[in-house]
């Protein structure tokens, strides 16, 4: 691990003291002057490993705690963080697995939204992105998971789904 500055030690202390390990350019922009300062900051901690691009305007911050510079998140806290929170509903084998219809483990969180799709890795995580209709994404509803609300497709939407595979 790389060493830290007087400056970012500051910064990633401060985000951590509020237990803010998801942010964007305007929660760290107080402790610097001009815009250029923020980018040499993001880039010079994205280089370092201690923070990870999660969409075009958020990071996620690895904690100090983490050594070795690897740290995971919940997949569901992700996919929330990755959408905004908005427009999206989590399904698939995690929505099966969620609501306790099978035992396996899935390999893979599949997103319905209507805004992107594809598939990403972050964190060790493989996210895949499915283009639905606002219908099928208001069939989910919201959980709440270590204190961080994410959208889930409904027992019954889950059910349908699975049976669909048999």
């Amino acid at each position: 691990m790389e060493a830290l500055s007087k400056k970012e030690i500051e910064v990633i202390s401060n985000l951590e003291f509020e237990q803010k390990y998801f942010f964007t350019r305007a929660d760290i922009k107080p402790f610097f002057e001009k815009d250029q300062q923020i980018n040499d900051f993001i880039y010079g901690l994205k280089r370092k490993r201690r923070i990870l691009r999660i969409n075009r305007t958020k990071y996620y911050l690895v904690p100090i705690k983490a050594r070795s510079g690897a740290w995971s998140e919940h997949p569901f806290i992700i996919a929330d963080e990755i959408c905004d929170g908005k427009e999206y509903v989590i399904g698939g084998w995690s929505a099966a697995k969620y609501w306790g219809l099978n035992e396996q483990i899935p390999m893979q969180v599949d997103i319905y939204t209507t805004r992107r799709q594809g598939k990403y890795k972050i964190m060790n995580t493989r996210l895949v992105f499915h283009r639905t209709t606002k219908q099928k994404i208001d069939a989910g509803i919201k959980r709440e998971m270590e204190n961080h609300s994410f959208v889930i497709y409904t027992k019954e939407e889950a059910e349908k789904w699975f049976k669909q595979r048999e």
